[in-house]
């Protein structure tokens, strides 16, 4: 199996958060897939200095960005194909709603990144499964606006009453869990929108793995 992990830069202010995005590429790993890198070829919305966590005056790619996650093998993702992936997954960080959308600035008059979003579109359109971690829910919330998708971000009203508003159902979940929309395919789940440390984080990307590969067997027994 063939899974696209989508990243939007290096570092969890201002890009893909890296314990996340490293769960992601070691879930899949160990269960026998194997992980696609791709990330939009765009520039990051602002560069923050992780240590201080003001902003800097320079401007960074987020393609070259991600291939520090990816250990340099990323793929542009306007030349990634539904038909190559088996599934795709969305790391959190706040990339997703700076880079990959624009949430954090617009908040529900978000844009969503053309690439992006034309993916996203082809893969549920092809009935391939979507995994989010932590903020990504409000990324596919926006995508799919209105059309009641079953989603969570763990139990933080503020960011659920934003799906809600989108026109989906938020489900309350613990750090462990995951939310598993059957009927559309989308698993979600908290990470560190509730954990408070790498291993309760990891803890829900296993199972949000482990639910989206179940996903593509099913799919293709279809």
């Amino acid at each position: 199996m063939r899974v696209g992990v989508v990243l939007s830069g290096c570092g969890v202010f201002d890009g893909a958060e890296i314990h996340e995005s490293a769960a992601v590429l070691l879930a899949l790993c160990e269960a026998g897939a194997e992980a696609v890198c791709l990330a939009p070829e765009i520039e990051l919305a602002h560069v923050i200095n992780h240590r201080t966590g003001e902003a800097a005056q320079e401007k960074r790619s987020v393609l070259t960005e991600s291939a520090r996650i990816a250990r340099g093998k990323v793929t542009p993702l306007h030349e990634a194909r539904a038909e190559d992936l088996d599934a795709l997954i969305f790391p959190g960080g706040y990339g997703v709603v700076k880079n990959l959308c624009t949430f954090a600035f617009d908040g529900l008059q978000a844009a969503v990144e053309s690439s992006t979003e034309t993916l996203i579109r082809r893969m549920h359109a092809a009935g391939k499964p979507i995994g989010a971690v932590c903020i990504a829910p409000v990324l596919l919330a926006k995508v799919f606006e209105g059309k009641n998708l079953k989603l969570t971000i763990g139990s933080d009203a503020s960011t659920a009453e934003v799906i809600t508003a989108l026109g989906h159902r938020h489900e309350v979940c613990d750090v462990h869990g995951v939310c598993a929309d059957k009927q559309n395919r989308i698993v979600s789940t908290p990470a560190y929108m509730l954990a408070q440390n790498i291993g309760e984080a990891a803890s829900g990307i296993r199972q949000l793995v482990r639910e989206v590969l179940v996903m593509v067997k099913e799919f293709k027994t279809l």
